[in-house]
């Protein structure tokens, strides 16, 4: 029996284009021979997805979920938009985003984790890109947790209840009334909605982001800084890396209800007008098919390349 490594795994996933768990269990079948895999796939029904694994999933759902203190976002997605308004498929994310708040946000084990009707969520995802008939994938998830407080939810433009193209989770630590809490989070999670921020404070925003933005101030105060010692030519370079720090981080952000005080502000008026603590622990913003690079159809060179033309 050949030995079953995760590049083993890895091959017969790229060349059929079936899920992680269905590659494992195809190799354990066939004593790690990837060609007698690849037929065992095939005979238990799984060449349709393989065939259609190589188009590019960049629409689908979002699908938010909160349970007390605990709450998770998953993005699954299709090839169109079309897909999004599937019973099947929404009916799939639902359940998917609900095993995320006791499975965790780690995706291999999401994809092994049970189904309500039985199967694996592999196994299901599988099943649902044989019957739509779209390649589909489970990207990503992500689960917070505070120890009290609330993790409050926002799906905006939703689709159905907890699904949509942006879920928003922010998590809120504290020991003010829950009500208040609650609407403090709701309006904070439309607020990262519309804001966008990277990070929750100016320190973690991506170092590679902010490396950028000084190269681009260098560039624009070229002149200004020809000449000067090092340390005023960099004071003039940090004005503008400060600012992008400043309107990137949800703490600095000035909130979108009155489009002037900064977010840290707005939670603590409203932990003292609560009479209690309120602190912002963490948030994620998950906006359908971001930084997946989308693949543009030719239709008339589609048509051509399959009647054995060449495209004008």
């Amino acid at each position: 029996m050949a030995e079953i490594t995760a590049a083993t795994v890895k091959e017969l996933r790229e060349r059929s284009g079936a899920g992680m768990m269905d590659c494992k269990k195809a190799l354990n079948e066939t004593g790690g021979d990837i060609e007698a895999a690849i037929d065992w796939l095939r005979t238990k029904g799984l060449a349709a997805a393989a065939k259609k694994a190589g188009r590019t999933a960049a629409e689908g759902l979002v699908g938010v979920a909160v349970a007390g203190t605990r709450g998770a976002v998953v993005e699954v997605n299709s090839e169109t938009d079309f897909v999004a308004k599937n019973d099947q498929f929404q009916s799939f994310v639902r359940d998917v985003t609900q095993i995320a708040l006791g499975t965790g946000e780690d995706v291999d084990a999401l994809l092994a984790a049970a189904m309500p009707a039985g199967g694996t969520v592999q196994e299901a995802l599988t099943a649902n890109i044989a019957t739509i008939g779209e390649n589909q994938s489970l990207r990503r998830a992500r689960v917070l947790e505070v120890s009290e407080g609330a993790v409050v939810s926002y799906v905006h433009n939703a689709a159905a209840p907890g699904l949509g193209k942006i879920g928003v989770l922010v998590a809120l630590e504290g020991n003010a009334p829950a009500d208040r809490i609650e609407a403090l989070g709701k309006q904070l999670a439309m607020h990262i909605a519309a804001a966008y921020p990277l990070a929750l404070t100016g320190d973690l925003i991506d170092p590679a982001l902010i490396e950028r933005e000084a190269a681009i101030a260098r560039e624009k105060a070229a002149d200004k800084i020809a000449g000067k010692p090092p340390e005023v030519a960099e004071k003039i370079i940090n004005g503008p890396v400060e600012k992008f720090r400043k309107e990137n981080a949800l703490l600095t952000q000035a909130f979108v209800i009155d489009g002037k005080t900064p977010v840290q502000d707005v939670v603590a008026a409203e932990a003292k007008a609560a009479g209690g603590s309120i602190a912002i622990k963490d948030f994620v913003r998950f906006q359908l098919g971001e930084g997946i690079e989308k693949q543009q159809s030719d239709f008339a060179a589609e048509v051509a390349a399959t009647a054995g033309l060449k495209s004008a």
